[in-house]
């Protein structure tokens, strides 16, 4: 019974040392691999800051250290394909501003159209000494060209103004033209004197002026569809005035007129009201001053009429005074 018990022990004792032994050849294997096996790596946090590491080991190793950790996390960095993530991330570089610039073929850099033009019509008054021979008359105007920027523009216009005799000037003129002169009268051809009532023919007549002028303008700065500006211009003026009979009852003749040539100058102010917000076409009314210089000449008035020579020819001296006038004109600009 003694030795049954023996035996039994030692094969117990037997069995647990087996256990022990190859429990711990199986753990050896597990504990090597485990010693060498690679640091987890945190996508989130090297996602969030990448250069961490490189922080922490420059704080704790010299300059040559903190190089070889950075080109260590940079290369972690591409393998995981966040090089380009973290450079998209990135804001652009930051752009300068400055004035818009529109300068095209049609278009100066501040936005305004390099061609403008204009066409209009109104009524004219005569004033000065023009207003003791002509009355109120009418005129038009048409004139294109460029502008340099939004407040300076310079224009090559047309005018034509035509304008009525005063009541004054046509009677004058008829006395002269049925008066017989001491050199008629000499020649038996009438009675020196005035015409009488029964022979006398009705005169009439009109006077126009026309020009072309280089017309610089200077718009003044607006907001707003309302606008303002100012002209001023220079250029070449040719006055007619024309004296007619009646040839039937509907029509008169002209047979006479007279014309002057002059340098002339004109200023004045003007407003100019746009149909939209973004049009360039704009309604604009505008009054001038004009002054055409004209150098007078003498003629025949009723003064001295009755000596006038035979080879007298200019019987309206006053075509040649000088002329002022003031145009208002309303029309379009675009």
């Amino acid at each position: 019974m003694c030795t049954h018990r023996t035996l039994f022990g030692l094969a117990c004792r037997a069995a647990a040392f087996s256990f022990l032994v190859a429990g711990t050849v199986t753990l050896l294997p597990a504990q090597q691999a485990s010693s060498v096996a690679p640091a987890p790596l945190f996508v989130a946090s090297a996602y969030a800051n990448p250069f961490a590491s490189l922080a922490s080991s420059s704080s704790s190793s010299s300059s040559s250290d903190s190089d070889s950790a950075a080109a260590s996390d940079d290369s972690s960095a591409t393998r995981l394909g966040f090089s380009s993530a973290l450079g998209a991330s990135q804001p652009p570089p930051r752009r300068r501003y400055g004035n818009p610039n529109y300068s095209d073929s049609h278009s100066n850099p501040d936005g305004s159209p390099k061609y403008t033009f204009l066409v209009g019509g109104g009524f004219n008054l005569p004033i000065g000494d023009t207003h003791f021979y002509e009355s109120t008359g009418w005129g038009f105007q048409a004139g294109g060209g460029r502008n340099f920027n939004k407040t300076l523009g310079v224009l090559l216009q047309f005018d034509y103004d035509h304008f009525g005799l005063q009541n004054a000037t046509a009677a004058n003129e008829q006395y002269i033209y049925n008066y017989c002169t001491n050199a008629e009268a000499g020649l038996g051809e009438c009675t020196a004197g005035p015409a009488p009532s029964s022979n006398v023919t009705p005169v009439s007549g009109n006077n126009h002026v026309w020009s072309f002028t280089l017309d610089p303008t200077f718009t003044i700065p607006t907001e707003g569809s309302l606008g303002a500006y100012a002209v001023v211009g220079v250029g070449f003026y040719h006055k007619v005035t024309n004296f007619t009979t009646p040839e039937t009852a509907e029509e008169n003749a002209t047979f006479d007129h007279y014309t002057s040539n002059a340098v002339g100058f004109n200023g004045g102010l003007g407003v100019t009201w746009k149909f939209s917000k973004f049009a360039s076409e704009k309604f604009y009314a505008e009054a001038r001053y004009v002054f055409v210089d004209n150098q007078p000449r003498t003629g025949v008035t009723t003064a001295n009429v009755a000596t006038a020579p035979l080879s007298a020819t200019d019987f309206y001296p006053a075509n040649s005074h000088r002329t002022t006038y003031i145009p208002v004109t309303f029309g379009l600009r675009f």
